[in-house]
């Protein structure tokens, strides 16, 4: 069973309010993308990388790849309009030309981890447990526990919800090959866009297992989370 690391990196980064997508902006000598990459890279369960991003940015990936000896990315691909096209384009580039039809059984079990290019502080043992549990059970969603107080409203609280079973979703979420390119497929014959991959298995009537997360997993977004980032990554003085 292969484990494929999907990147969607297509995003254009207009909430961080930066002229360069937050992908690629430069920490200590490194794009952002380049802390998520190293995490996989270095995580024995991962067989390949994949990247979906904007074809500009195809020279800068290549040069990344090469610069920071990151050995597992096998394919960068076109990315699409929606977060689900640029992961639909990615699966359609794992297949390679000349396979058997015995390849594309055995692909269908394969494992497929998408995980988002703006969260690179991934800890190493919420991957390796939440592989492990796709392995194990056949999917598994990496999911943050609400600990604060929830409500709704709009500028005046409505109501409060009971804390107790909600979850803040994550990445990375691994299904199996043959189950996501069905629910994308799916998703496509109905016009539905999702928002996160777990969305359209869902629709599938697919149970998914979480696995907790860790508040270090945040998504690099705002100007603020930037910051974040930039602190908890800065050398010691």
């Amino acid at each position: 069973m292969n484990v494929f690391v999907v990147i969607p990196a297509g995003g254009k980064g207009k909430r961080s309010g930066t002229e360069t997508p937050k992908q690629y902006l430069k920490f200590h000598g490194k794009e952002l993308i380049v802390y998520t990459l190293e995490v996989f890279q270095m995580n024995n369960l991962v067989d390949e990388i994949i990247i979906s991003a904007e074809k500009e940015y195809f020279p800068l990936l290549n040069e990344i790849k090469r610069k920071f000896n990151l050995t597992k990315i096998s394919k960068v691909v076109e990315g699409g309009e929606e977060r689900q096209d640029s992961v639909y384009n990615a699966l359609k580039a794992i297949k390679t030309e000349g396979a058997s039809s015995d390849d594309y059984a055995r692909l269908n079990d394969d494992l497929i981890l998408v995980h988002d290019a703006a969260r690179p502080l991934l800890p190493d043992s919420i991957l390796t447990k939440a592989i492990n549990t796709a392995k194990e059970k056949g999917n598994a969603l990496v999911c943050l526990k609400a600990r604060d107080t929830l409500l709704k409203g709009d500028q005046l609280v409505s109501e409060y919800i009971d804390r107790s079973e909600m979850y803040y979703v994550q990445t990375p979420q691994i299904f199996k090959y043959g189950d996501l390119m069905k629910a994308m497929k799916k998703a496509y014959e109905k016009n539905f866009i999702g928002t996160d991959e777990s969305m359209l298995i869902k629709e599938l009537g697919i149970d998914i297992n979480i696995v907790e997360g860790s508040m270090l997993n945040f998504k690099v977004t705002t100007a603020t989370e930037i910051e974040m980032f930039e602190k908890l990554i800065a050398p010691n003085q």
